[in-house]
């Protein structure tokens, strides 16, 4: 395995990728904190600023974790993450990814995946995404990028509870498809 840069700086036409830094806490939460983002998740109080501050906390601490800048406008629009904790040998997760609602269902998401993938992909042989089972939306963007639904799942405990996610994959055969790239 080739060595791997987990907080790359990377762009496109759409957004930009650099690495997170304490600084980015209030533009993130700006984004963050609208309540209807998490509505859907698991983690559905992340809205709430302790709560995304352990997240934010968790997301520096992880050494893999970006800020996504629109590439037009320069402003912060969200986070995305690298982290091979949950990950099989030969994989690395993607996740933990959020952007305000202005940008969804439009082309932000796919270039961010689209970037992330690309360089994963130079170090791993796939890249998996744990989506919350209930999660419709993201299970739905991530088929529409070319992802993959696996068989495995991966239990976290949260709100007293058991959140059940569903594991999806793109490998490199995949993502030559260009799927992301129509």
């Amino acid at each position: 395995m080739r060595d791997f840069d987990a907080q790359p700086h990377l762009f496109d036409d759409i957004v930009r990728l650099r690495p997170m830094l304490p600084s980015d806490f209030d533009a993130l939460f700006a984004v963050a904190s609208d309540r209807e983002i998490w509505a859907i998740h698991p983690a559905h109080d992340r809205w709430q600023e302790p709560v995304f501050r352990t997240f934010f906390a968790d997301g520096l601490a992880s050494g893999g974790a970006l800020v996504i800048e629109d590439a037009a406008t320069g402003a912060v629009i969200g986070s995305s993450r690298f982290d091979p904790n949950r990950s099989g040998p030969g994989e690395i997760e993607i996740g933990w990814t959020f952007l305000p609602r202005s940008h969804w269902g439009g082309v932000a998401n796919r270039s961010v995946k689209r970037l992330m993938i690309g360089h994963a992909l130079t170090a791993y042989d796939r890249v998996i995404f744990l989506v919350g089972e209930g999660n419709i939306r993201s299970r739905r963007a991530l088929e529409k990028i070319g992802a993959v639904l696996t068989d495995r799942r991966h239990d976290v405990p949260l709100h007293g509870g058991i959140a059940r996610h569903v594991i999806y994959a793109i490998d490199r055969a995949r993502f030559a498809e260009g799927l992301l790239n129509s």
